[in-house]
């Protein structure tokens, strides 16, 4: 579902690469024993390594490339079994070494790709160029005091992946989606936990305008380090139109490298784009090139969970789900767990209602996780048995929820203490039915008459006069019998 934007010159295409970088999930850092723990009061994690102290010698952390792999494997890529680390050499005042080990000329992960689900219910194959492995630097502070930066080493030497895409996706709606399912898929994987307003994932954003039909790739700018998908869709809408204007207007794009300002809705220039000859890589001395065995790589294969993809579609068929609610259930592992136990053994459609609707609806209300929920997903299953077994109505079983939900009790016990249980007695239900009817002449005569619209006032009554106790299938049969 590619965006174009209309002008009065014609109709433009947005082509977008992204580069993202996500802090992989790892007890300390990616050449040092430090810790990687975020929050921790600044330079409080800073090896004699991370802070580059003369003759340190980095040592590669074996679990933090067992977790590139893991999620290269999770990305369908190619695994490479030789890769090496080479300097990328720039000045940064938070880079200690004054440059940065990281990879180029060859990888630990090569071409993959990811499935997004668009919203128009579309699925688009993104390619992946490859995924790297690096070292974060650390984090300037500009705003503690008014005259002065600080710098905080903590971050600096953590393991980063940096995920390349190709250049396919068309449009912020398509980029957010590539976004949303990578983070997802990371985060089955547990190689990053994709929290990006604590800066463990960042979104370096690759944006051209071409020309709709035209093949040639236009003239690119990088914004720089988004962290939200709510900035991302924003920067990216901004720089095509600005990208256009100046096109349309007779000048030529610049390539460079911009930065978001969410406070004015705009990118601004920060410098001209480097290319990989400006950063002088060379192999790092230091570190031997990494050889991976086959059986390592086959044997981190197998520990594999089921990824979103693979679990949308289990779900789909085997619990006849729509497209877009296995999506809404699987976007986090613990929400598609949550509704696996909940709707095992029982009326799985019902049960994904219950979850969709009722639960997500209350817990963001509340702005708690599924993992918070005072309703287990035993409780809740427990609760859709009972709707299927007659025990309660659908109209009964949301006051029990809320009380559920209230007092953590479970559905028999407040079923039970408040005498919540359905009619379904018929020579009860049809007692209240007669009631009703000799309470009623006037729509009984209506309804007599050809007016059958008056058929659910007489349908509500005898559920109101049972206090939604009565089964409702069963008033609909006997209502119409007496009334024939």
């Amino acid at each position: 579902m590619a965006q174009t934007i209309k002008t009065d010159t014609g109709v433009w295409e947005i082509v977008i690469g992204m580069e993202v970088h996500a802090q992989v999930t790892a007890n300390s850092k990616l050449f040092s024993g430090s810790s990687a723990t975020f929050g921790a009061a600044p330079n409080s994690q800073v090896s004699m390594v991370d802070a580059a102290m003369p003759g340190m010698l980095p040592v590669l952390n074996e679990y933090c490339v067992e977790q590139a792999v893991r999620t290269g494997l999770g990305l369908n890529a190619q695994i490479n079994m030789t890769s090496v680390f080479e300097r990328k050499n720039y000045f940064y005042p938070d880079l200690p070494q004054g440059y940065q080990i990281s990879q180029f000329l060859h990888p630990i992960v090569g071409k993959g790709e990811i499935e997004i689900d668009l919203p128009d219910g579309t699925v688009k194959t993104i390619g992946i160029t490859r995924l790297h492995l690096e070292q974060d630097a650390g984090k300037s502070l500009h705003d503690q005091h008014p005259q002065k930066s600080f710098v905080d080493l903590n971050r600096s030497g953590c393991a980063l992946m940096e995920i390349v895409s190709e250049p396919d996706i068309r449009g912020a709606d398509e980029a957010t989606a590539y976004l949303s399912k990578l983070r997802m898929v990371l985060r089955y994987l547990g190689t990053c936990d994709g929290n990006m307003e604590e800066g463990s994932m960042r979104a370096d954003v690759n944006v051209s305008v071409r020309r709709l039909g035209v093949k040639e790739l236009g003239t690119r700018c990088e914004i720089k380090n988004v962290n939200s998908l709510k900035a991302v869709q924003m920067a990216i809408e901004y720089e095509a139109g600005r990208q256009i204007e100046i096109i349309e207007g007779g000048g030529s794009i610049k390539q460079e490298t911009r930065l978001w300002d969410p406070s004015k809705g705009e990118t601004r220039s920060m410098r001209s784009k480097e290319e990989a000859h400006d950063y002088r890589y060379f192999p790092d001395p230091d570190l031997l090139p990494l050889n991976l065995k086959s059986d390592w790589v086959e044997k981190i294969k197998a520990t594999l969970p089921e990824l979103p993809d693979q679990k949308k579609h289990r779900f789909m068929d085997s619990y006849g789900l729509s497209a877009y609610d296995a999506s809404v259930l699987i976007a986090e592992r613990a929400r598609a767990d949550y509704y696996e136990t909940a709707a095992k053994g029982r009326d799985a459609k019902l049960a994904a209602n219950w979850v969709l609707n009722e639960l997500l609806g209350i817990l963001n209300k509340d702005g708690k996780t599924i993992s918070e929920s005072p309703v287990t997903a035993a409780m809740l299953g427990l609760m859709i048995e009972r709707i299927t077994d007659n025990t309660i109505s659908g109209k009964i079983a949301k006051d029990v929820f809320a009380e559920m939900y209230a007092s953590g009790k479970d559905a028999d016990t407040i079923i039970e203490t408040k005498g919540l249980k359905q009619v379904t007695d018929t020579g009860a239900i049809e007692k209240i039915v007669e009631e009703v009817l000799n309470e009623n002449p006037q729509i009984v005569a209506d309804y007599k008459g050809g007016n059958e619209k008056v058929f659910g006032f007489l349908v509500g009554q005898v559920m109101k006069k049972s206090q939604g106790k009565v089964n409702p299938g069963m008033a609909n049969e006997l209502l119409k019998k007496k009334l024939s």
